[in-house]
């Protein structure tokens, strides 16, 4: 299976608002990131998404650009920002079945996730960005034999969606 973890386009603070919707240009980040999922093939059998609204938003758009419907999206708390990995791989295990699933969540808990899957008992870090897009291969769940394919910035994304 391709798991495809993205963290959620930028935010509006939370003194502009509470509830800390996606800023504009985390809008027209996710939407070029999106653009570039569709470029690049990528359409989810699965989009998880956390109840928060900037997550959301994230999954709405993504499913928007590569023709996923909206009432397909799953919502979860297991991918909330500090969900234990332990949570999130144990929601994940009866959809294995899937070609592919996407997550966009928050971090810290992608790169948990990552983290969990990559490696037995030493921490794997990696670099998270609003808006990016990390592939991980997996076969069985739980494990820690992943296989990191591949992990793009928003702004290699931008150049494969051919924005600038």
């Amino acid at each position: 299976m391709e798991l495809y973890l993205m963290q959620h386009g930028q935010a509006v603070s939370e003194d502009e608002n509470p509830e800390r919707p996606l800023s504009r240009e985390g809008v027209t980040q996710i939407q070029a990131s999106a653009a570039a999922m569709k470029t690049l093939g990528i359409v989810p059998d699965a989009i998880l998404h956390s109840p928060k609204k900037r997550s959301k938003q994230t999954a709405a758009l993504i499913a928007e650009a590569v023709n996923f419907p909206y009432s397909d999206l799953i919502e979860t708390e297991t991918v909330k920002p500090s969900a234990p990995a332990g949570e999130t791989l144990a929601f994940l295990k009866p959809l294995l079945g899937s070609r592919s699933i996407l997550i966009a969540g928050h971090l810290p808990s992608l790169g948990e996730i990552a983290s969990a899957l990559l490696s037995a008992g030493s921490k794997v870090h990696i670099h998270f960005e609003n808006g990016g897009l990390c592939r991980l291969d997996v076969t069985f769940l739980p494990t820690t034999e992943a296989e990191l394919y591949f992990h793009l910035t928003p702004a290699q994304l931008r150049l494969l969606a051919r924005r600038p």
